[in-house]
């Protein structure tokens, strides 16, 4: 029988928010748990898990003073005691860059912010939530006035994209993460190949155009750079470039929590290895860190993890001119003290209508 067949007698039961989830088949519970500690061992008797983190250490890069000065930043709440909140920041060094395809040129954490989310762990460890923020969403950025989300790194670094997200939800930001989109032809390389299903069929532009069929199709290499970085070929634009980034993380995500990756260790090798030369961490976002968030998230799969993009109310027009996305300060509120109250989960069961 094979795992799939395992997890087909499975029960349903109700989670905390709600929700249906599988029950785990005790059978199947033990078969993997013996199989994982026999890959333990082979993997500590190796040195692998210590050349992992090496890896990781050496080729990432660290984000010298990711953080506000301390006397400007939200105190954490009680209740959200042991969550942890992690900002991620997708860069494209190749439009950032000052000559075409000098990619070498420009770093995660100095190019600018495409994209930005904000990942909620939960203190019980039991899901993920991940929100999209627009980068042409109209905030205060403190010290600046008005601008788009986006404007934050180029006037402050990242420092100031942390002060500006803290300040919209009153909330604290424990680690931050930028990733070059550029790391990405490597990543799924080395998954080999990641399955989307496509909303929308779209050409991208550029004399390297590819289509891109509707439905399931598989990205590898730069045809999963394209993907994620099209956004003209749609009429709402920015709108379906960030749910084609929230799918293709997703499904990044679901391929790594697959037993025939986490049971290959030259598999896992490669996927640190390909994208840690593409991430800048803040200092404290070791591979220790990670691990041990790993660790404490070892139940969570991809159907735990649910993305959304923070409501807004449209495209409107800037005083100066501008086109931006007009944030719904309503919805920022609520936003704000779900995370406020580790409730995140609870809100969006609460606000079907949010989640991508």
């Amino acid at each position: 029988m094979s795992l799939d067949d395992y997890a087909s007698t499975t029960e349903p039961h109700t989670t905390r928010d709600g929700r249906q989830s599988r029950r785990k088949h005790p059978v199947r519970t033990t078969f993997l748990i013996l199989g994982s500690l026999v890959v333990v061992a082979a993997l500590v008797a190796g040195g692998y898990l210590f050349s992992l983190a090496q890896s990781f250490d050496q080729n990432s890069q660290t984000i010298e003073s990711a953080f506000p000065v301390e006397e400007s930043r939200p105190t954490v709440a009680p209740e959200a005691e042991g969550a942890v909140n992690i900002l991620l920041l997708g860069s494209d060094s190749r439009a950032a860059a000052e000559e075409p395809g000098d990619v070498a040129a420009a770093s995660p954490s100095d190019s600018r912010a495409d994209t930005m989310m904000l990942m909620h762990i939960p203190a019980d460890r039991q899901d993920i939530q991940v929100m999209s923020i627009m980068r042409d969403t109209w905030t205060d950025i403190p010290g600046h006035g008005e601008a788009k989300m986006n404007a934050a790194m180029g006037l402050g670094g990242v420092p100031l994209v942390v002060q500006t997200v803290e300040g919209m939800f009153n909330v604290r930001v424990d680690h931050v993460a930028s990733i070059d989109f550029e790391g990405f032809k490597g990543l799924t390389d080395a998954l080999g190949g990641v399955e989307v299903d496509n909303p929308v069929a779209f050409q991208s532009g550029g004399s390297g155009g590819e289509y891109f069929a509707a439905g399931p199709i598989t990205l590898q290499g730069e045809s999963a750079l394209k993907f994620v970085r099209e956004r003209y070929a749609f009429s709402d634009g920015d709108y379906q470039r960030v749910r084609n980034q929230q799918l293709f993380v997703k499904s990044v995500i679901g391929k790594v929590l697959t037993a025939d990756t986490l049971t290959d260790p030259q598999k896992v090798y490669r996927v640190v290895d390909q994208m840690s030369p593409f991430v800048a961490v803040d200092d404290s976002l070791d591979a220790g860190t990670v691990g041990s968030l790993a660790v404490s998230l070892r139940s969570v799969r991809s159907d735990s993890i649910d993305f959304f993009t923070l409501p807004n109310l449209g495209i409107g027009t800037s005083t100066d001119g501008q086109s931006i996305i007009v944030k719904d300060d309503a919805a920022i509120a609520q936003v704000g003290e779900a995370l406020q109250n580790d409730s995140l989960a609870e809100y969006l069961v609460a606000n079907p209508e949010v989640g991508s």
